[in-house]
């Protein structure tokens, strides 16, 4: 498998919306185990994470196990946290296997030299949630937020997230997009080490190339595209959509 492609998604948002977005996302993951030399997903596979000291969110058994199999397998499995799943650590690292960041990190993806963040809090504007991720984020709110029952702190996630309803298809989301875009062309021309950047959060799937051979890549959403991404060795990145 070492000429196959790496497949990349993110923000899936596990979680509203029923089981049918997580029943179409396993069957993706099967698929991308078929065919991936590695699967990596940038960024809010989960609306709401937040790991305990001796519990774990309820749900997503059959998404965490089969990830954990793909691993078993031999195909490597790389999460980047989002804005909404940033909290996750031991038990995603040392139970299910898959290899978890925090922040953005320069990774080999089938020949390709990536720069892989999630995208929030990148980019021009956004200073509101800037402020409120260094909050959210600060170890004095982790602590006590460990204090809290699981039951009131998943409550108390689903009214903050609103996940369903806020990016309708093709949405702009208020220039995120284009923040993004330009934040990711500005990382290109600062490291000309740099094949590709990749980034989530915005919904909006987007592939631009900056210089022959060079390029941002946004892999979209499971809300409203069901996009993902193929990086193949020695070929410029393709973006696809998932039918079954």
């Amino acid at each position: 498998m070492a000429n196959a492609p790496t497949y990349l998604a993110s923000d899936v948002h596990l979680g509203p919306g029923g089981h049918e977005r997580e029943a179409r996302f396993l069957r993706w993951l099967d698929h991308a185990a078929l065919n991936a030399s590695q699967i990596v997903i940038n960024g809010d596979l989960f609306d709401f994470w937040f790991e305990y000291r001796h519990s774990i969110p309820r749900g997503h058994t059959r998404v965490l196990g089969s990830r954990a199999r793909i691993v078993d397998g031999g195909i490597p499995v790389t999460l980047m946290g989002g804005n909404h799943d940033w909290w996750g650590g031991s038990y995603l690292r040392e139970e299910v296997g898959v290899e978890f960041h925090q922040d953005p990190v320069v990774l080999e993806l089938s020949g390709h030299r990536t720069l892989l963040a999630h995208g929030d809090g990148l980019g021009r504007g956004d200073l509101g949630y800037r402020i409120l991720r260094l909050i959210l984020r600060g170890r004095a709110t982790r602590w006590a937020f460990r204090w809290i029952h699981p039951d009131i702190g998943a409550g108390l996630a689903r009214i903050v997230s609103r996940t369903e309803g806020r990016h309708p298809p093709g949405s702009a989301e208020d220039g995120r997009p284009s923040a993004l875009r330009n934040w990711a062309l500005d990382a290109l021309a600062r490291d000309p080490s740099l094949d590709l950047v990749t980034l989530g959060h915005s919904h909006f799937p987007e592939l631009v190339e900056a210089e022959p051979g060079r390029y941002y890549l946004n892999s979209g959403d499971w809300l409203n595209h069901n996009s993902y991404a193929i990086l193949a060795p020695g070929a410029p990145p393709a973006l696809q959509v998932w039918t079954d």
